[in-house]
């Protein structure tokens, strides 16, 4: 079952896109793009109720913020890349270090 891209609307299969959530808050957004990103944080980030791990599933092994280092608290930004099979994991300590990190180009950002 394919979800909807929050910002555009485009069908997004179970095994691409981006899905985003607070897990303290119980909402999440889900992405086509990671550049989707960007303007939907600009705009105000509007949430839909959900969870993108479930109830009693681990989601604290990211430990750290993927921007700036430090450890996270019990309110943190999650962002899973599905790729396939695959399900690839970054963490944050707020919306605005998401927004930078994929304005960068996420985790496979070009090497300066």
């Amino acid at each position: 079952m394919s979800e909807h891209c929050t910002w555009c609307g485009t069908a997004v299969p179970e095994d691409s896109g981006f899905r985003v959530a607070e897990p303290e808050e119980r909402r999440k957004a889900v992405f086509c793009r990671l550049e989707h990103v960007v303007p939907w944080v600009i705009r105000g980030a509007e949430w839909e109720a959900g969870r993108i791990v479930d109830d009693g599933e681990p989601d604290d092994a990211l430990g750290r913020c993927a921007l700036c280092g430090d450890p996270l608290g019990v309110e943190r930004v999650l962002v899973v890349r599905h790729r396939g099979q695959h399900r690839i994991g970054d963490a944050f300590c707020r919306l605005e270090h998401l927004e930078e990190w994929a304005k960068g180009g996420g985790r496979y950002k070009a090497a300066s």
